[in-house]
């Protein structure tokens, strides 16, 4: 294909695994991202430009020099708690960031964008499991960047005609099944991979006593008592990017539209460290310590919308493969502290 596809925060976690995607299928790819929290061996294909999304000058550089189609926008900042203390950062780069690069794709007639949202948009929904259609009540600056975004997008597709697919992710998880690539948080926050960093440190000799690993409440109104998410497969988001991309080629008029992205399962925490101790061979321990504020006990997407509009489905649907070859890629690049 001689067009390219332009994604932002394409040193990322999620970013790394699609340009990773992207190559495989055929498809040119330009990868845009400050390096501030991706890191730059993470892109394995096509051409990186080290750039801000604010540098409006270099963005559109990029659009000019290169024959860019659509967008793939991953850069964000996403950590939960930091948006709440650190709000100004949330807000100047999740919004005003993407503003400054939809006005770029404006100048340079690029009017096709897959936005990477989240299921923190709408908050602690109280029915279950959650529909595009449950209503959106973001309780921290993360969540509520991310549904600023999403207006924004509905009222760019009405005054300036461009069509976006926002996909709300629930749990993102595992790393490439080849084990060339992988999930790198500094700090780490996600649950798997802290799972597995106990498992490594007691594989390595450890005392499993002096655990490392916490669990946040055990009274939830849950069938064990943990919370219960819905864990995706990094692989799955990336292949319903695509799946987006080639739904806005056939239906350019549609506007901006939203898409769950989830296995339409949960998994309490203790039924992950369960799948985590089958897959490790690892009998580590945890501590379970009082609830974290703002924790919801039950987080599980109901994606059968984006299942049949994007002709979608879920690879790795079963929790056990997406410990396995996170397992993989974190026992060749343990944590180095």
């Amino acid at each position: 294909m001689s067009k390219s596809i332009l994604v932002t925060g394409g040193a990322g976690f999620i970013g790394s695994h699609m340009v990773r995607m992207l190559d495989q299928r055929g498809f040119d790819v330009v990868v845009y991202d400050n390096l501030e929290r991706g890191n730059a061996d993470a892109v394995t294909a096509g051409k990186l430009v080290e750039g801000d999304l604010h540098d409006s000058e270099r963005l559109d550089a990029v659009f000019r020099e290169h024959d860019i189609q659509a967008v793939m926008h991953f850069a964000a900042l996403a950590y939960v708690g930091e948006s709440v203390h650190e709000p100004a950062l949330y807000y100047r780069n999740n919004v005003s960031g993407t503003q400054s690069l939809l006005d770029s794709m404006r100048l340079n007639k690029v009017n096709k964008l897959v936005f990477s949202s989240t299921c923190a948009t709408y908050g602690e929904p109280a029915i279950l499991p959650i529909t595009e259609d449950t209503p959106q009540n973001p309780i921290n600056p993360y969540g509520q960047s991310k549904l600023m975004v999403e207006q924004i997008l509905k009222d760019y597709a009405q005054a300036y005609g461009l069509r976006s697919i926002a996909l709300r992710y629930f749990n993102a998880a595992g790393c490439a099944d080849d084990g060339s690539i992988g999930e790198r948080h500094d700090p780490e926050t996600h649950l798997l991979p802290l799972i597995l960093f106990e498992a490594l440190r007691v594989q390595a000799g450890g005392d499993p006593a002096e655990t490392n690993l916490m669990v946040f409440g055990s009274d939830f109104d849950t069938r064990d008592g943990t919370c219960i998410r819905d864990y995706i497969h990094v692989n799955d988001l990336c292949s319903a990017h695509i799946a987006a991309f080639e739904r806005m080629q056939k239906t350019p008029d549609s506007g901006a539209e939203q898409f769950n992205l989830g296995v339409n399962r949960g998994y309490t925490v203790l039924e992950v460290i369960d799948a985590c101790r089958q897959v490790t061979g690892v009998d580590f321990r945890y501590n379970t310590v009082a609830r974290r504020a703002g924790d919801p006990p039950e987080l599980v997407a109901d994606a059968s919308l984006a299942m049949s509009r994007l002709d979608w489905t879920p690879v790795h649907a079963d929790i056990k493969d997406s410990i396995q070859h996170a397992w993989q890629w974190f026992s060749a690049h343990p944590p180095t502290a």
